[in-house]
């Protein structure tokens, strides 16, 4: 879905909360029920309902239990995942986070409360470190390239914003991060050599945590399927059983919230870290790229 989050008053249409009610529209669907026949199930009205299967509103438990038994998909296997991704997104919607003070981009704003309720990220850049593993002089050597006309306090709070988001692989839960980088994003000269070879050391360190997996994508391994453009996969649950997919370029962003289309963006990723150097051949890597520098 190309659309940026929208509001209608106090109402948020959420990533989360569009997969969730897509996911009611399709069983509804299958088993032939109207709008109106699903209202009456929850007792609401079926203006509710619409708003439901199109994200707008926050779902309660007793009201997806039954739909799904209204749609005779009451096995755990259906309801259990609906119930938790109501839950995530229900804490999605209440959390106030860092995001809210600062000034993002439209899209970094929807992204941001979701990277801090997701258990997991695969991230898969193709032309720079993922923004999770940044250093600040790096992030500011970006935005610099990005936004030259930007004011120096607006280049500040964007690197601060990034290594807000870096809390989110620290403390009791911490986010599991995988990211494969392409080697070419390690030797493209957009930095000052000093600046590059603390960035290449700040991910030797970032390697060395247990929730942190870092791998580079040698000039070796040929045309990989990654390569034709980067992305994160957003993950609440169980892998594969809630996940997103963020897709973004220079001038636009995708939210891919259909089960195959994540799955699909899974498989490219897994395959592309396939064709990677293994964790230690990435540590041996990137300390001679060091010495070079």
């Amino acid at each position: 879905m190309a659309e940026e989050q929208s509001a209608q008053g106090n109402r948020v249409s959420t990533v989360l909360g569009r997969k969730l009610g897509g996911e009611l529209l399709r069983l509804r669907t299958m088993a032939g029920f109207t709008q109106g026949q699903a209202a009456d199930a929850i007792t609401a009205s079926t203006g509710k309902v619409a708003k439901m299967e199109s994200g707008w509103v926050p779902m309660r438990e007793p009201d997806i239990r039954a739909l799904c038994a209204l749609y005779g998909a009451s096995d755990v296997k259906t309801v259990g995942p609906l119930l938790e991704l109501a839950r995530i997104d229900r804490e999605r919607r209440k959390v106030k986070g860092w995001w809210n003070d600062v000034a993002l981009s439209s899209a970094m704003k929807q992204y941001a409360p979701l990277e801090a309720v997701a258990t997991e990220i695969k991230a898969w850049q193709v032309s720079f470190i993922p923004g999770l593993l940044q250093t600040a002089a790096y992030t500011r050597a970006l935005r610099r390239s990005w936004v030259p006309d930007e004011s120096p306090d607006k280049a500040e709070a964007f690197a601060a914003s990034r290594l807000a988001r870096q809390q989110r692989l620290f403390g009791e839960s911490p986010l599991v991060l995988k990211a494969v980088i392409p080697e070419a994003a390690l030797r493209i000269p957009v930095v000052h050599p000093e600046m590059l070879r603390e960035q290449l050391k700040g991910l030797l360190d970032w390697g060395e945590r247990p929730n942190v997996t870092v791998r580079v994508l040698p000039f070796s391994a040929g045309f990989a399927k990654g390569l034709t453009g980067s992305f994160n996969v957003l993950s609440f649950g169980e892998p594969g059983a809630m996940d997103v997919v963020y897709v973004e370029s220079s001038h636009s962003h995708v939210w891919v919230e259909g089960g195959e289309g994540a799955a699909q963006h899974v498989k490219i990723f897994e395959e592309t870290a396939q064709c990677a150097f293994s964790e230690p051949e990435t540590r041996a890597f990137i300390e001679a790229l060091i010495k070079e520098l």
